[in-house]
């Protein structure tokens, strides 16, 4: 079943605004939350079909929040997708390690975004 509801976790509005309207024209309902707290309420309230993940924000980061989602039997269905500026290889593969489906740059290319999203639905 192709991915429909999509969950934005970032600490910029700014990059909220962005990615939100971004997967809005391209069909996608979209929930945001601006850090982990936020995350898990937006997570309690309607279960996304996937979730897009800042690594630098105040308090629990990405990384940590992937991992408590990835291991949380209600949400560990739930693929994630780093979407961050930090660029090191090694940052990549650390997101990846902490259960994260794929990972992508930012400035956001829109069109590889739109194309990792279908490819995971």
């Amino acid at each position: 079943m192709p991915i429909q509801k999509i969950l934005v976790v970032d600490d910029s509005k700014t990059e909220l605004m962005v990615l939100s309207d971004l997967l809005v024209k391209n069909g996608y309902k979209v929930r945001t939350a601006e850090n982990a707290e936020e995350a898990f309420r937006r997570l309690g309230e309607e279960k996304p079909e996937l979730i897009l993940m800042d690594v630098v924000m105040p308090g629990q980061n990405g990384f940590q929040l992937t991992r408590a989602i990835t291991r949380d039997p209600q949400y560990s269905d739930i693929p994630i997708i780093m979407c961050t500026s930090k660029n090191q290889e090694t940052d990549r593969v650390w997101g990846m390690r902490q259960g994260a489906r794929d990972y992508v740059t930012k400035p956001v290319n829109a069109e590889e975004l739109i194309s990792k999203i279908r490819a995971l639905g």
